[in-house]
């Protein structure tokens, strides 16, 4: 199916925006109109999909309550346009809007449309379903927008860990550190990091030390270990896992490697038992990326238990005041 589609403010809508939420929301889904309209729609950006006859099919929001994260919400498809990727190609439509514009992309998805989501790259966030309007919703984010609209159609589930079985390959560091957070941001128990420093560039950002502090609150068995060569640059100058690291001295670890023991001469980042970020070089943001590889994950963890059983604590960082 063709299809246009057209962005308005709430007041300059077509009435079709309204009359296809009415027709899904209210009439179909039995939601209360009390709850539909609300003061988001205020401040949201409204786009509608038109097909080949310029006739409305679809509608959706898209708003921003914080500079880096967009939402995208009241996504409705008519009856007579489902199953013929009309959802689809809005969705995608708003994330290429959204790339570039937002970091992150959030939405609340009704449970059973968990996997239309998944497909274009979002990952469910909340640990249970929870009731909107009488349906169960679960909390949906997408941390690589950016790529996960220009996906190519091999990747089923784009950037889901566990699901996506294509690998990714990146040369930017822009696409490095997408991978890298989208990675991170799906981690439920075990995040292993291994790099010759914490270079300030790639890990003492705010979204990384949230996403890892997350983590340790996720589960009450996290573990995080970071392994490093060289601990100079942080004691030089604070870095934000490092504060993290002291806060949480339980849940995250920092060791230095034993150079008279074999190491391995790139670095990699490891995500429960199946995520993989790996650079080719220490000097390089060039390399792959993969959120379901468990025979690859196994192999480089054995490399890493060994570093990590050779290595010692930094007694510089220790002694920092807090």
């Amino acid at each position: 199916m063709a299809l246009r589609f057209r962005k308005y403010s709430w007041q300059l809508a077509p009435g079709s925006v309204r009359d296809i939420r009415q027709r899904v929301f209210i009439e179909e889904q039995q939601v209360p109109p009390e709850l539909e309209w609300d003061d988001t729609d205020e401040i949201a950006d409204h786009y509608l999909a038109v097909n080949e006859n310029n006739h409305p099919v679809a509608t959706a929001r898209l708003f921003s309550a914080l500079e880096e994260t967009g939402y995208i919400g009241r996504m409705a498809v008519l009856p007579e346009a489902r199953g013929t990727g009309v959802g689809e190609a809005l969705l995608r439509h708003l994330m290429a809007e959204s790339a570039g514009r937002y970091q992150e992309l959030r939405l609340s998805a009704q449970e059973h449309a968990t996997g239309f989501y998944q497909r274009c790259g979002f990952h469910i966030c909340s640990p249970t379903p929870y009731d909107d309007a009488g349906i169960p919703h679960l909390d949906m984010r997408c941390l690589a927008p950016g790529l996960a609209h220009q996906v190519a159609s091999g990747h089923k589930t784009p950037l889901v860990l566990g699901a996506d079985k294509e690998s990714w390959l990146f040369d930017q560091p822009s696409s490095f550190l997408d991978l890298m957070d989208s990675l991170v941001g799906q981690a439920g128990q075990r995040l292993w990091l291994y790099d010759h420093v914490l270079d300030h560039e790639f890990y003492d950002r705010h979204r990384l030390r949230e996403l890892i502090s997350a983590l340790t609150r996720r589960h009450r068995l996290s573990e995080v270990r970071l392994l490093i060569h060289d601990d100079k640059p942080l004691v030089r100058r604070k870095h934000q896992l490092v504060e993290l690291m002291r806060r949480l001295t339980s849940r995250i670890e920092l060791r230095l490697v034993n150079e008279d023991y074999p190491t391995e001469n790139r670095p990699f980042l490891l995500v429960d038992r199946q995520g993989v970020l790996s650079r080719h070089s220490f000097d390089k943001t060039e390399g792959f990326a993969d959120f379901s590889a468990a025979h690859r994950a196994r192999l480089m963890e054995e490399s890493f238990q060994k570093m990590w059983d050779a290595a010692r604590p930094s007694l510089e960082l220790r002694e920092l005041p807090l």
